[in-house]
């Protein structure tokens, strides 16, 4: 699927508002769908697996199909996979083709003990959900939350691996969803913005507001990102029961307004510089859209802030 530019720029001239009212009617029902087929699996598996690679809102998406399924009274708890990490072992850790630590390897997640948790929560027992601290790169147990499954309740595993031959593979019966912003825009036959930088963007944004990393360096890391994708994340994106698109038309005119300035600011010796051009050219077609129209529930939230959830 492909947006038109020329039909986004004109929705934003003739009523921006209902323009972005009508975007996320459209995101809302999408969740509804998901919520139907989940709730359809729900006698075979309380267990959700949602992946997807880096930057596409599956956080803020986890929360929406949880809220949902709360409307239609089915209690759910969204879980981030992320906790499931292991403490890094230096000496025996995933590496890169340079040398690196390769966080985006699913080495880097406990399969035994999420494999005990799924089964457990099955049967209807409690569990000890870990916490992995990122700022001390290590899982601190002692930090965990307990969770257990009644009746009629549901449990949302969110993250890039979530898929994974060693996760899903062992778990056929949990009801399983792909999310990616998959749409390109397009100005006629023309690509103007691919829905690959949509997740770029995003998550320069992100990374800057609320990781303290610079914009050069999470340039740096993506093409191990992306190399993790290939091989990590999309050969298991067949097993998914639903594929969502998480892209939303307006964004690219919303992130204009926070990546472009941080991108324009990236020094010229960046290696990944031809790409910054190519992307800083392409915000020039789009017309901006004030930040402060886009509502607080948008999953555009997660990455620009500002917005109703809370992100751990």
């Amino acid at each position: 699927m492909a947006y038109q530019l020329q039909e986004i720029n004109r929705r934003i001239q003739l009523d921006v508002e209902e323009f972005l009212a009508e975007c996320d009617e459209n995101y809302a029902q999408r969740v509804s769908l998901a919520a139907d087929r989940i709730l359809g699996n729900l006698e075979r598996s309380p267990i959700v697996l949602l992946s997807g690679p880096s930057g596409s809102g599956k956080t803020t998406t986890a929360m929406k199909i949880a809220e949902e399924l709360q409307r239609r009274g089915v209690n759910t708890h969204a879980v981030a996979m992320d906790n499931y990490f292991k403490t890094p072992d230096r000496r025996t850790a995933p590496r890169t083709p340079e040398g690196d630590l390769d966080f985006e390897s699913p080495l880097c997640l406990d399969m035994e003990l999420l494999d005990r948790h799924f089964r457990a929560l099955s049967r209807g027992e409690e569990v000890l959900v870990p916490k992995f601290e990122f700022a001390r790169q290590m899982r601190n147990d002692s930090l965990g939350r307990p969770l257990s499954l009644g009746k009629n309740e549901i449990a949302i595993f969110e993250g890039i691996h979530a898929l994974n031959d060693e996760i899903a593979g062992r778990h056929p019966e949990a009801a399983k969803l792909y999310i990616s912003a998959r749409s390109n825009v397009n100005e006629g036959a023309v690509l103007r913005f691919k829905g690959t930088w949509m997740r770029l963007a995003r998550r320069a944004v992100r990374d800057y507001n609320f990781r303290g990393t610079g914009v050069g360096e999470t340039l740096g890391m993506w093409a191990n990102v992306r190399r993790g994708e290939k091989l990590y994340i999309s050969p298991f994106k067949g097993r998914a029961d639903i594929v969502f698109d998480s892209s939303l038309p307006y964004e690219v005119p919303v992130m204009k307004n926070y990546a472009l300035p941080l991108l324009q600011a990236v020094p010229e010796e960046n290696v990944r510089r031809a790409e910054l051009l190519e992307l800083i050219d392409a915000f020039r077609y789009f017309e901006a859209i004030d930040p402060e129209l886009v509502a607080r529930d948008s999953l555009i939230r997660e990455f620009i802030g500002g917005g109703s959830y809370k992100y751990h």
